[in-house]
């Protein structure tokens, strides 16, 4: 019944999400700016992107970048609303086509693969998206590639992995300037926003980023390649593996940590 629920849900619900991202395309597309005085999707992206940068760095306070944050989620979430109410094209081949259950984030691969026993890696107290500081809790899974040699070559197939998106989305930000040396974690990363579930899905320590801000995405579209990149990912110590975090955007704007084991036992497989 949940699955079923959730499904229902995608499927009426992301008749504006999609559209927006479909009007000339079947799979994605970069936001084009509008002329009106309304705010563009691509200009949210842009706060957001700009946002996270600054918390990283730590050139925002913590109180300060939970405003912005807020602001940017509450502003977003009316700019896609607002659109809505003007669609008027036939969404329903579009649906078909685009909307379904969740698609499993590694191409070639099953749930098998997340680490720990039943999901148990996840670990969401003491987390705070704002102060970078902070540190020691992971809420998120780490979804483990076959690599011995760790290049990021899965050692099977002898190809790299494409890392798809779960759900369909806007692409908030990206990070694709990691090197070797850096103290930086996540390494080169992604933030999609899905207008339905109203949250933030994380996927890090890619090695190639294939899309930009501001482009729409569907549920099983490739995104990147399972990489390295990352301070604690680039340690002999760790595993090749995608780090996979969803973030729930309360009524006040601001994220809370949603452990999504149970989504990816029941999510459909990419091959």
């Amino acid at each position: 019944m949940t699955l079923f629920f959730t499904r229902y849900m995608r499927l009426t619900g992301l008749v504006a999400a999609v559209l927006l991202g479909t009007f000339n395309a079947a799979s994605s597309q970069t936001v084009i700016a509008d002329t009106s005085d309304r705010r563009t999707l691509y200009e949210f992206c842009q706060d957001f992107q700009q946002l996270y940068v600054e918390i990283r760095e730590q050139t925002v306070s913590p109180d300060s970048a939970r405003m912005r944050f807020s602001s940017i989620m509450h502003g977003l979430q009316a700019r896609l609303r607002s659109d809505e109410d003007t669609l008027k094209q036939d969404s329903v081949s579009v649906l078909k086509a685009a909307v379904g259950a969740m698609v499993f984030p590694l191409r070639n691969y099953t749930p098998k693969a997340i680490g720990g026993t039943h999901g148990e890696g996840y670990r969401d107290k003491g987390f705070d998206l704002f102060d970078y500081k902070v540190r020691g809790s992971h809420p998120a899974h780490d979804i483990f590639i076959t690599d011995r040699n760790q290049d990021s070559v899965d050692d099977k197939t002898g190809e790299r992995v494409d890392v798809v998106a779960m759900t369909a989305g806007i692409v908030l930000g990206i990070e694709t300037g990691w090197q070797p040396g850096s103290e930086y974690r996540g390494g080169n990363w992604i933030w999609i926003y899905d207008p339905v579930l109203h949250g933030l899905f994380y996927y890090a320590h890619n090695k190639v980023v294939a899309v930009t801000p501001g482009q729409w995405v569907r549920a099983g579209q490739k995104i990147s390649e399972v990489g390295r990149t990352g301070f604690n990912a680039y340690n002999p110590r760790s595993p090749t593996h995608l780090h996979l975090m969803y973030l729930a955007i309360q009524p006040n704007g601001l994220p809370v940590p949603r452990n999504t084991y149970t989504w990816l036992l029941t999510a459909n497989l990419a091959n």
